[in-house]
């Protein structure tokens, strides 16, 4: 017999993003794949960014670290614009996050608000992402089951 499968698509560039509702006509899932996004969104590099990031938080450019925890006024922006696209087409779509953000509190807490399904972190990270989902659901006066969900990434 024919066998079922289900068609995810990662969304890591900014074009992908604003191009959500074409997507989302066509696959079931879909994750931000959030460390390529935030590169891709605010464009410079993981690697060299350790040099001057201190000097952008420092001087409050960015809150935090944008690789730490989600830069909610940029790379959030965008992923709410593209939550918004895909369900406006696909109402149904799970929606997640695949990255180290999905272990910090308050990127848990930014993917809650904006509708996203789940998060996948690192297994270390799985206990602090838990209990920030709790927290979201609480905050936001929603269940734990409503809230968002939290998936183990091993690595291989």
């Amino acid at each position: 017999g024919l066998e079922k499968y289900k068609v995810e698509t990662m969304i890591e560039i900014p074009g992908a993003a604003l191009n959500a509702d074409n997507l989302a006509k066509e696959c079931e899932f879909m994750s931000f794949g959030t460390n390529d996004l935030t590169q891709m969104t605010c464009g410079f590099s993981r690697d060299d960014a350790g040099s001057f990031l201190k000097h952008y938080t420092a001087k409050k450019i960015y809150i935090r670290d944008p690789f730490q925890s989600i830069d909610q006024e940029g790379v959030g922006k965008l992923m709410k614009v593209c939550v918004g696209l895909a369900r406006g087409v696909n109402k149904h779509i799970d929606i997640g996050v695949c990255g180290e953000h999905g272990g910090d509190p308050t990127s848990v807490e930014f993917c809650h608000r904006i509708g996203l399904d789940n998060v996948s972190c690192s297994p270390y990270r799985v206990p602090v992402a838990r209990m920030a989902a709790a927290h979201a659901a609480l905050k936001f006066g929603t269940t734990v089951t409503e809230s968002v969900g939290v998936t183990v990434r091993s690595k291989l």
